[in-house]
């Protein structure tokens, strides 16, 4: 078997050749030399936190308080659906170990061929869903800042602050992994203050003993509630993007210390933006959060609130962009790494535009988040169950060949093991969803109780595990 140098011997730690903040990143899923390895897991906090200071949060939060719960079954329901955040960290830890992309290490997982189908759909389409979920958050607020600023509030304005925004987030993705570490750490201390201040203003105005008009109870409360866990997790699942802000870390780096920081950087955001989303809707209407948030904010201060919005979305969508990128490679489309940013972003854009110009963008939020979940879900369970059944023993040299025998070729170039366990878990999945377009069978006997995630996982994690050990697939660590 082939094995990869070990950080002891990789010389000098600081990034070298074109991988440097400032410069497009060049690298594409090739295997990340050890000269080339730097950084601590620490840094990964500043990554993950700049992404979730988030105005959606502040929009998911509100959601909560509109469907009927209290503030305290808010608040709860946003500290325990946060916690999925770790499965982000758990997977976060194979990038240093095998050197490359997630969309590579997802090949133990699916086989060489079988991932190719899986990413088209995890990599593909819903990464270019999130982009025009996001960007639609950032556009409603920049098509509000234009109208401020005396310009038409019409489709030709509204379409050219869409591009606008979509072309600066494809910069971020450009420039690529060195960049977006050097300055995703300002951003999130800037994003962070200036949501502190908005923070301030929604305490002052917080109605500390709200309480709904028909308090919620019985098989309404528990609808209730596995809807607003399903919206709030749903955010952790689906970053299976972060073994690729950890791969350029050295390989001896702790796991531990990665997943750790890179949960910690987000929940910590996730969890106190969501919950001022709450207590701004015990005293405003959140059902535009945008309008919502600027009747309590000094007038001067609005317009940096504006551009706070705008940039966070352009933070967590230049994540998104660039690890589609890289899957687009995965897949075998003989790109570039630059190109392939364009081209998911030209779909993200024609999404965002449709979300913008043609439906409303509350429904568009709340609807989406529940229905990927049907995917995302089982993805990650699948991904940390090989994670824990390999003790995150991944090598990238390994995962990069694609011939037929290699070890992650399997049957006929799929991982059956994978492709049933994401399969029975999606179905699962999608008989407890509960959204405005779709109920699932079970979840609809069940008085409309949506219970997709754990169900979804749960059975994922299983199957795999299974079918992993009575075919011999994955070996023992």
């Amino acid at each position: 078997m082939t094995t990869q140098p070990t950080a002891a011997s990789a010389g000098p730690r600081h990034l070298q050749g074109s991988e440097r903040a400032g410069q497009p990143e060049t690298r594409g899923i090739d295997l990340v030399p050890v000269d080339e390895r730097a950084g601590r897991p620490r840094q990964l906090f500043a990554v993950w936190a700049a992404p979730n200071v988030s105005y959606l949060s502040l929009a998911v939060g509100g959601t909560l308080i509109l469907m009927g719960l209290t503030l305290p079954q808010a608040i709860a329901v946003i500290l325990v659906g946060n916690l999925l955040w770790i499965f982000t960290g758990i997977i976060a830890a194979s990038g240093p170990a095998a050197g490359t992309s997630g969309s590579v290490i997802s090949r133990a997982f699916y086989g060489v061929l079988g991932n190719k189908a899986v990413l088209v759909l995890t990599g593909w389409l819903i990464a270019a869903a999130y982009l025009a979920l996001n960007w639609s958050a950032a556009s409603v607020a920049g098509i509000s800042l234009a109208t401020r600023m005396g310009l038409p509030d019409n489709s030709a304005v509204h379409a050219a602050v869409i591009c606008l925004i979509a072309a600066a987030t494809l910069l971020i993705a450009i420039y690529g992994y060195a960049t977006i570490v050097r300055l995703y750490a300002a951003l999130s201390i800037l994003l962070t203050i200036v949501f502190i201040v908005v923070t301030g203003h929604v305490l002052a105005e917080a109605d500390w003993s709200y309480a709904p008009a028909e308090p919620l109870r019985g098989a309404a409360l528990a609808a209730a509630l596995g809807i607003a866990f399903t919206i709030v997790a749903s955010t952790p699942l689906s970053y299976s993007n972060s073994p690729d802000l950890a791969r350029y870390l050295p390989r001896d780096c702790s796991p531990v210390a990665i997943a750790g920081w890179t949960a910690l950087g987000a929940y910590l955001p996730s969890v106190l933006f969501t919950t001022v989303g709450a207590l701004a809707a015990t005293s405003l209407d959140m059902t535009d959060p945008q309008a919502a948030l600027e009747s309590i904010l000094p007038g001067w201060f609005v317009p940096v609130f504006v551009v706070a919005v705008v940039v966070n979305t352009m933070t967590n969508n230049g994540m998104t962009a660039y690890s589609a990128s890289l899957s687009i490679q995965s897949v075998g489309v003989r790109l570039a790494r630059i190109p392939a940013v364009l081209i998911i972003g030209g779909l993200g854009t024609a999404m965002t535009l449709y979300a913008i110009l043609v439906w409303d963008f509350l429904t568009s939020v709340n609807t989406m988040l529940q229905l990927v979940v049907v995917v995302t879900g089982p993805a990650m369970a699948v991904a940390v169950t090989d994670v824990l059944m390999r003790r995150n023993r991944y090598n990238g040299a390994d995962l990069l060949g694609q011939e037929r025998g290699g070890p992650f070729w399997y049957r006929a170039g799929i991982h059956w093991s994978g492709i049933l366990a994401l399969l029975t878990g999606g179905v699962t999945s999608l008989m407890w969803v509960t959204t405005s377009s779709w109920t699932g069978p079970i979840a609809a006997a069940m008085g409309d109780f949506d219970l997709a995630i754990p169900s979804g996982m749960a059975v994922a994690a299983t199957v795999y595990w299974a079918c992993a050990r009575l075919l011999g697939t994955v070996p023992r660590a």
